[in-house]
């Protein structure tokens, strides 16, 4: 088993990635069809564009480039699944990909580069660990903006700091 600084990094981004997944995903999942749907004002218009936007890029485009060496050409805002409950599991699935990729990987990968192809066909070189953290970053980045729409909405919103994760990981089991 690895266990570098790096995979204990990352291990620990990806368990909270899977987490706050989760709690997100079942915070929207009592938002009506209507406000799931609407656009409210977010890059990728409503929750359920923004939603769609983490598969593609987290999961198609990311995940392949990490998993694969592959670089995919797809839209950022393509709606890879129009229907809400398979685009959750989808979401849940993917996030819990992460996990045993990392722990596949050797220490010195994470000092590498990550080379890809943009969406666009350019070519890129990027700094693997930062690339892998911008991944995690990206989705915190969405999640905060679909809790504010929810707020927004009057909705009950989940608490989704890590610190909370953390907290929650030490606590005793009962």
């Amino acid at each position: 088993m690895n266990t570098s600084i790096w995979h204990t990094h990352f291990s620990g981004l990806a368990r909270y990635h899977v987490g706050a997944t989760h709690r997100l995903l079942e915070a929207v999942s009592c938002v009506s069809a209507e406000d799931y749907q609407r656009d409210v004002g977010l890059f990728f218009k409503s929750i359920h564009g923004t939603l769609n936007h983490m598969l593609v890029a987290e999961h198609l485009l990311w995940y392949a480039r990490f998993a694969k060496g592959a670089s995919p050409v797809l839209a950022l805002d393509a709606e890879i699944e129009p229907h809400r409950e398979r685009l959750a599991q989808a979401l849940k699935g993917g996030s819990a990909n992460w996990t045993p990729l990392i722990a596949s990987w050797s220490a010195e990968r994470f000092d590498g580069q990550l080379d890809y192809q943009t969406s666009q066909g350019a070519p890129l070189s990027l700094p693997f660990a930062a690339t892998l953290a911008h991944v995690f970053n990206h989705a915190t980045h969405h999640r905060g903006q679909i809790t504010a729409a929810l707020t927004a909405m009057g909705q009950p919103c989940p608490e989704l700091d890590m610190v909370y994760f953390l907290l929650a990981e030490q606590a005793p089991k009962a």
